[in-house]
């Protein structure tokens, strides 16, 4: 009994170290919107190998993300738009004073790799190229997306909303580039770090600055956070210097 004993003790042993091992790496929950998710996955694989956490990432549009908030979806880790995160944090959801600036982005206009340009750096150019392609992708303003909602007011202010709506593609959510890839689409507009992800189309250029739109982002961490001190630390890498170069490589600028 005692050699049966003895035998088995360095299986418990082992048993007992790689328990331990997954009691100390705490998966860090992160719930963001589709624009700022690149730069979160950017950053996932430096935080996990330094502090031996796991990050899961969840994503939606910005209406999605605070309609999954309102209905009490759990996360360590909330990026939104600072006005989104204003009454959450009013109402006990965010751990006070956690709320940190992280980024802005533009919207910006592509095509399928390989296709002519049209050319976009006026106002009028801009208008021009609307009205002069077949179809056009763009995230769907009723699924709270904040390039959609802008974009449909664009497009009334400019005279041509009828003859945009007549011809949109409109996206609830994702990559609004992949309609171009499949053929659905010849022109997409949506903020640009949503673009540079997609292979097999190209950047044409940012709306101009006249009628350009930055959407902000801030993050926070969960007063409901089962692991706050992992989540503040992820936190805070998004906001140091790599979490700023990460940002800027894909395709966003500073707070």
């Amino acid at each position: 009994m005692r050699r049966s004993l003895l035998s088995f003790l360095p299986f418990c042993l082992a048993l007992l170290g790689a328990t331990g091992g997954a009691a100390r790496a705490e998966p860090v929950k992160v719930l963001t919107t589709g624009a700022f998710k690149q730069v979160v996955l950017g950053l996932a694989p430096a935080f996990e190998a330094g502090t031996g956490h796991t990050l899961t990432v969840v994503n939606d549009t910005a209406g999605g993300v605070a309609k999954r908030v309102a209905a009490g979806e759990d996360f360590d880790v909330l990026v939104l738009t600072p006005a989104a995160l204003q009454p959450l944090a009013q109402e006990g959801k965010l751990v006070a004073g956690s709320v940190t600036p992280l980024a802005r982005v533009g919207i910006g206009v592509a095509v399928k790799a390989g296709t002519p340009k049209p050319a976009i750096g006026t106002v009028d150019e801009f208008r021009h190229a609307l009205l002069d392609v077949r179809r056009i992708a763009y995230i769907d303003p009723a699924s709270g997306g904040s390039s959609g909602i802008y974009l449909d007011g664009l497009f009334q202010r400019l005279g041509v909303a009828d003859a945009v709506r007549a011809k949109a593609v409109l996206v609830p959510g994702g990559l609004v580039a992949d309609k171009l890839v499949s053929g659905e689409a010849d022109l997409a507009l949506h903020q640009v770090s949503e673009i540079l992800p997609v292979d097999g189309v190209d950047l044409v250029g940012l709306l101009p600055e006249a009628i350009q739109n930055y959407t902000r982002y801030a993050g926070a961490v969960g007063a409901r956070s089962g692991h706050p001190a992992a989540a503040a630390d992820f936190l805070k890498r998004l906001a140091s210097p790599q979490g700023l170069q990460v940002i800027r490589t894909k395709g966003m600028l500073p707070p």
